[in-house]
């Protein structure tokens, strides 16, 4: 069973949903399951979430053929991949630090999240100790397939491309049109969490060069996100293109919009999230697989 920390506990509170998200913790574990592990053999990639030497949060994705990602023990996993060194992933991986995996299947919309500590890193990847290990609903993932088209010349390769505090008038508009983005959070004393978020496009608003707000969709009643940002806000975003094959990385301070007027302006939001950017990551060819035009969930507000 889950031992939600002292930031999630307050957000289920506030809510008045504790005794709910106490009766389905049971579904955390500190173990990697037969199912799970079948799960992450399967993937071409995964999504991670870290902490900079300043504290700030990123979110990173890793990738690499099927079997890349494989369960040596019950409560130890190895990625076979190492992030660009132009990621921040790369400077991150001390040994003990809090990592936290979003395992996302686009196609067959499934998703499992593994908190927990890297152990070791090697020439031939990184190996991680697991805390807490378990599954989410489908909700609001849009189906994308991977296959084996070539990416658009000229971004095969990783490359640094943008590096800056706000957000240019083309990134503004590549978030505008986003359908998809992983969020990283981090407790100041325990784990790492990476998850998705989706929605239509124009779910994510632009307020301006140095702010953007989003939605908070109903979910698992855990309020894992919500809870770190509670006690700490620093959270990292990715923004994957998936036709052109860049990322968009931002790192910032996110505030709680619990209610007011505000809401009305996004259809299905029980709560707003709004995240000033600190600082902005673009990189061409970041990503290795090419997808599918997306197939919106069913479950996307509208």
């Amino acid at each position: 069973m889950a031992d939600f920390h002292d930031g999630e506990l307050a957000v289920q509170t506030r809510l008045g949903v504790a005794k709910m998200a106490a009766r389905i913790s049971g579904m955390i574990h500190p173990m990697i399951f037969g199912n799970a592990a079948a799960f992450l053999a399967q993937l071409p990639f995964v999504f991670a979430a870290s902490r900079d030497d300043g504290g700030r949060t990123w979110a990173s994705m890793l990738s690499g053929a099927p079997g890349f990602l494989r369960v040596v023990s019950e409560d130890t996993l190895f990625i076979g991949a190492l992030p660009h060194a132009d990621d921040p992933l790369h400077a991150n991986l001390r040994d003990g630090a809090a990592i936290g995996l979003l395992a996302i299947d686009f196609a067959r919309r499934e998703r499992m999240r593994l908190n927990g500590r890297l152990l070791h890193r090697s020439a031939d990847g990184l190996t991680l100790e697991a805390r807490e290990v378990y599954g989410n609903c489908p909700k609001y993932i849009q189906a994308r397939f991977v296959d084996d088209a070539p990416l658009p010349a000229g971004t095969i390769e990783p490359q640094l491309t943008r590096h800056s505090a706000t957000l240019t008038g083309s990134q503004q508009a590549w978030i505008a049109g986003a359908d998809t983005f992983i969020i990283a959070s981090a407790h100041p004393e325990r784990d790492a969490d990476a998850s998705h978020r989706g929605g239509n496009p124009g779910f994510v608003r632009i307020d301006d060069e140095g702010r953007l707000t989003f939605p908070d969709y109903s979910g698992n009643m855990m309020f894992n996100t919500l809870g770190n940002i509670a006690v700490n806000p620093s959270v990292g975003l990715l923004f994957p293109d998936f036709k052109a094959g860049s990322t968009l990385q931002l790192t910032g301070d996110a505030s709680i919009i619990w209610d007011g007027p505000r809401l009305a302006d996004f259809p299905g939001a029980q709560r707003l999230v709004t995240v000033s950017v600190q600082e902005v990551i673009e990189r061409q060819g970041a990503l290795s697989l090419h997808f599918s035009a997306p197939d919106y969930s069913r479950y996307n507000p509208r």
